[in-house]
């Protein structure tokens, strides 16, 4: 008897593991749909006004009108006066509303180019934010050296590596680690530090190496900018 709760009990458990994921991607797909058409319900309004279509379609109509209307701005972006005129765009913007830079900076790190991003640009470190007294280091990527020498890092969050905090720390505090890669480091942070002890073994890294960052030395951490 009890060999068979055990079983029903695994039996039920592996059955949520496998399904509650699919549950919580539907429930995300279905609160983002609504999300999306609640903010477009007025021009949605028009759309079926205009059309008499089921609300339904109204809304897809709308997101596919949505989706042209970017990809033409996108086309007349890409042409010389189209970068002209968005640059005068642009700037008036940015006078009438201070938080609009901030705004499409974020946006343009999330869907723009990337070879900026630190997650693509950066050097994976280790690095002892206490002083090298304190024997506690962080997961951080390199995506500054200063004319005197110290670093800029930046120190994701787990789950979500978006996020985290930027230290501005002196080189004997960064252990650069050439033989990690940015996304390997990243996987580790997005799981909370699983996997944490194979990434970062003990003496993977030979001290004459510490100043090198994915074969090139640290005077030439290209393309990390310099301040």
């Amino acid at each position: 008897m009890n060999k068979l709760k055990l079983l029903i009990r695994n039996a039920f458990i592996g059955g949520v593991v496998i399904l509650l994921p699919l549950v919580i991607l539907g429930l995300f797909f279905r609160w983002l749909f609504r999300t999306v058409t609640d903010l477009i319900q007025p021009i949605t309004d028009v759309v079926i006004r205009w059309t008499a279509a089921p609300e339904i379609l109204g809304d897809l109509l709308v997101i596919l009108l949505i989706i042209l209307a970017c990809i033409l701005v996108g086309s007349i972006t890409a042409t010389g006066i189209g970068r002209y005129l968005h640059a005068k765009f642009d700037g008036h913007l940015q006078r009438l509303a201070p938080g609009y830079q901030m705004v499409k900076d974020i946006v343009n790190q999330l869907f723009g180019d990337r070879s900026n991003s630190p997650f693509k640009s950066g050097a994976v470190a280790e690095v002892s934010i206490f002083g090298n007294e304190v024997a506690t280091s962080v997961t951080a990527i390199v995506t500054s050296k200063h004319e005197d020498g110290r670093y800029t890092v930046f120190v994701p969050t787990g789950p979500n590596p978006t996020t985290g905090f930027v230290f501005h720390v002196s080189a004997d505090c960064v252990t650069l680690r050439p033989d990690i890669k940015v996304e390997s480091a990243i996987r580790t942070i997005i799981s909370c530090g699983a996997g944490s002890a194979q990434l970062f073994q003990q003496g993977s890294v030979p001290k004459t190496e510490k100043g090198n960052t994915n074969g090139v030395t640290t005077a030439d951490v290209s393309p990390l900018t310099r301040e």
